[in-house]
């Protein structure tokens, strides 16, 4: 049976300066870095000679924007699931960046009563359960083998690269593995789950790098 790889990218970098943190909120879109990391992600698949048959993104605009180009680049529809949205989280909306100290304010406290839940947004369980089932979906769009890209967000992605590795769920957010524009590569034989690979096409847009 021919081999098939969903790519779980996650979305480029959001034009954001104050910092919010947005979650599911509308209205927050690509900067011009997170356009020209999405512009990468697509020139470095087709020189690569990838075969994108399908591409999907998660409803948000960050997600859809930068799949876009990649649908382009290939010729395909850019096809939406909802199983691939950001994770709820109760702080959405708050300037978290700006002003962290706000997350220590006794009206939040029952929210860290549980971590490895965790009790300020939604379960890790969940998040896994529908990418899984986003990813599966994704597999019936080439039984005949081929590759499939689907843009959703760092914590849904890292919390089932983390079930598929059997590690635990709970983690410390400063060590995922999931930068902007990222892809986490997976690749079946039929169903059955063969390689996990993780990599950065546009790294060299990444803040900080120089660009």
């Amino acid at each position: 049976m021919a081999l098939s790889t969903v790519h779980l990218m996650r979305h480029g970098e959001v034009h954001n300066p104050e910092g919010v943190l947005y979650g599911r909120l509308p209205g927050f879109t690509l900067s011009d870095r997170g356009r020209a990391m999405a512009d990468r992600v697509a020139e470095v698949l087709h020189a690569g000679g990838h075969d994108i048959r399908a591409v999907l993104a998660s409803p948000l605009q960050r997600a859809q924007e930068t799949a876009a180009p990649i649908a382009r680049t290939f010729g395909v529809p850019l096809g939406t699931d909802h199983r691939l949205v950001e994770a709820e989280n109760d702080f959405e909306g708050l300037a978290v960046n700006a002003h962290r100290l706000r997350l220590a304010h006794p009206r939040y406290w029952v929210r860290y009563l549980n971590p490895l839940r965790p009790s300020w947004g939604e379960p890790y369980e969940a998040q896994v359960t529908r990418v899984t089932g986003a990813v599966r979906a994704a597999l019936d769009l080439v039984p005949d083998g081929g590759e499939v890209l689907a843009v959703s967000h760092q914590l849904p992605i890292w919390v089932t690269r983390l079930f598929l590795e059997r590690r635990p769920l709970a983690h410390d957010p400063r060590h995922r593995q999931c930068a902007l524009a990222s892809l986490t590569t997976l690749t079946f034989d039929g169903r059955r789950l063969v390689a996990l690979t993780y990599w950065e096409p546009a790294a060299d847009l990444l803040p900080g790098t120089g660009r």
